[in-house]
């Protein structure tokens, strides 16, 4: 077990960031996802969340490497996700993009939330459902779920709905401590 995972809930604030959860492996990460806790209420995910694309599966490590610092750039397009709790157990959110000189800002791909299992290890978790009717079919077949790895610090799996199964894409983090 990782240092980081036995100290208490206090101090996880302190030894995870958005750099620190870039740096680790995607083992890590489903490591530090499975001893994360999901939300006790929908309105803990509540406002703009700074998001980061942390590791994308079967990338080579050069590659890899070039990927994480370009989504530690403010070139990356892709800012965070916006949450609105309707109750303590349902809400709704979108992503929000910026290609500026282009499109500007956009809020893109709504989500409905709602806590349920997790398709990496049937926990609870905070699920984020993009089939919706606005969105366009490919987006329907993302599956998206956070959990609290420090308050305020959510990790989650992005993955992609083939039938019945769910096949893991990448890893990103949303910070609601830097909005």
């Amino acid at each position: 077990m990782l240092a980081t995972e036995t100290t208490s809930s206090s101090n996880r604030a302190t030894l995870h960031t958005l750099d620190s959860l870039a740096a680790r492996s995607l083992d890590e990460l489903a490591a530090l996802y499975r001893a994360a806790r999901c939300p006790t209420n929908m309105h803990a995910a509540d406002g703009a969340l700074i998001g980061r694309m942390l590791a994308v599966r079967g990338v080579p490590s050069p590659i890899a490497a070039r990927l994480r610092a370009w989504a530690a750039s403010p070139a990356f397009v892709w800012e965070g996700k916006t949450f609105q709790a309707a109750s303590d157990t349902r809400g709704e959110g979108f992503n929000r993009v910026a290609v500026p000189g282009v499109l500007g800002r956009q809020r893109l791909f709504p989500f409905a939330t709602s806590f349920g299992p997790s398709a990496i290890d049937g926990a609870p978790t905070l699920v984020l459902d993009y089939e919706l009717a606005v969105n366009p079919p490919y987006i329907r077949r993302i599956h998206d779920e956070i959990r609290e790895v420090a308050p305020g610090l959510f990790l989650g799996p992005a993955m992609w709905k083939r039938g019945g199964d769910k096949a893991l894409v990448l890893w990103f983090a949303l910070d609601a401590r830097l909005s």
